[in-house]
C-alpha cells in the first residue's frame, strides 16, 4: 500500500496483544477485541498486520483493517471474514479464543484515510467486508464530526450478509447529516424496494444527486467491485482525483 502520510512496516515493531471479546458479525464474519500492550493513535481507514507462527516455525501474515474509531482508545477491533482456504482467518474463527495471544503490527496506512477535520460531502461504497475501514470512519463521524455530510453505499449478497446491520440501522436513523442505501445482489429481503443489483454508474449517479455533492469518496472491496465502483463514480461525474479505494483479492484474508 502506498503511505505518504502514515506510519510504514519497516519501521514498526511486532507486539503481542490479547484477544479481549469476540463477536459474531454474520455466519462467516467475526470482531476481534484486541488489547495491545501500549495502544497508538491512528486514522480511520489504516490497519495492522497480524503474524501467525506455527510449531516448525513457518508464518504468515495478513492485514486486517480497523474497525473502531480512534476514539476508542486502548482496545482496537479487527472484523475478519473466515475464507475457507486462506492461512490465518480461519485459524481466528476456529482456533483463537477469549485471552488468546496474537502478534500483530501497526497501524499501517495512508492515502486511503479520512478524519472529520477533511471534511466532506463524504461518499463511502463497500462491498461486503469493505465495510470494515468505513465503519472506521463512521464510528469516528459520529463521535466528533456530525457536521459531515456522509452517504454510505453497501453492496452485500444478502440481509443476513450485512455487517454491523444494526449499528448501521441506529446512526442511520439518527437523522444527523448520515444516509445510507443497501444494494443486495443474490438475494433481497421480502417486500424490499431498494437497490438488488450490482454498484453501476446509474445506482452511483442516483446516490450522487441524494448527497448533492461529493468532496471525498472511499471506495473498499474485492477487487472488481472496487474497479468497477470507481469507474461508475468517474463515469457518474465525480473527479478522479477526489476517489480512494482499497481492495483486497479472493486470498487477502
Amino acid at each position: 500500500m502506498a503511505n505518504t502520510e502514515g506510519r510504514q512496516p519497516g519501521k514498526l515493531v511486532w507486539h503481542v496483544a490479547t484477544v479481549e471479546s469476540i463477536t459474531v458479525e454474520t455466519y462467516r464474519v467475526k470482531t476481534y477485541r484486541l488489547r495491545p500492550p501500549t495502544w497508538a493513535s491512528f486514522r480511520p481507514g489504516m490497519h495492522y498486520d497480524i503474524r501467525l507462527t506455527a510449531p516448525d516455525g513457518y508464518q504468515t501474515q495478513r492485514s486486517y483493517s480497523i474497525a473502531t474509531a480512534p476514539e476508542t482508545r486502548s482496545v482496537l477491533d479487527l472484523t475478519i471474514e473466515k475464507i475457507v482456504d486462506g492461512e490465518v482467518s480461519p485459524y481466528f474463527h476456529d482456533v483463537v479464543v477469549i485471552g488468546d495471544r496474537v502478534e500483530m503490527r501497526g497501524p499501517i496506512g495512508g492515502p486511503f484515510t479520512w478524519t472529520g477535520s477533511m471534511g466532506g460531502p463524504l461518499l463511502l461504497v463497500a462491498g461486503g467486508s469493505g465495510i470494515v475501514p468505513l465503519m472506521s470512519m463512521l464510528r469516528h463521524r459520529d463521535s466528533t464530526a456530525r457536521h459531515v455530510q456522509t452517504f454510505l453505499l453497501y453492496s452485500s449478497r444478502s440481509l443476513d450478509d450485512v455487517i454491523y446491520r444494526e449499528e448501521l440501522d441506529a446512526l442511520a436513523e439518527a437523522g444527523n447529516g448520515l444516509q445510507m442505501a443497501h444494494t443486495f445482489t443474490r438475494s433481497a429481503p421480502e417486500g424490499w424496494d431498494g437497490y438488488a443489483r450490482r454498484v453501476d454508474v446509474e445506482m452511483l449517479s442516483d446516490v450522487f444527486n441524494r448527497l448533492g455533492a461529493i468532496g471525498r469518496a472511499y471506495i473498499c472491496g474485492p477487487d472488481g467491485f472496487v474497479e468497477t465502483a470507481a469507474n461508475a463514480l468517474v463515469d457518474a461525474g465525480v473527479s478522479p482525483e477526489r476517489v480512494r479505494t482499497e481492495r483486497f483479492g479472493p486470498t487477502g484474508t
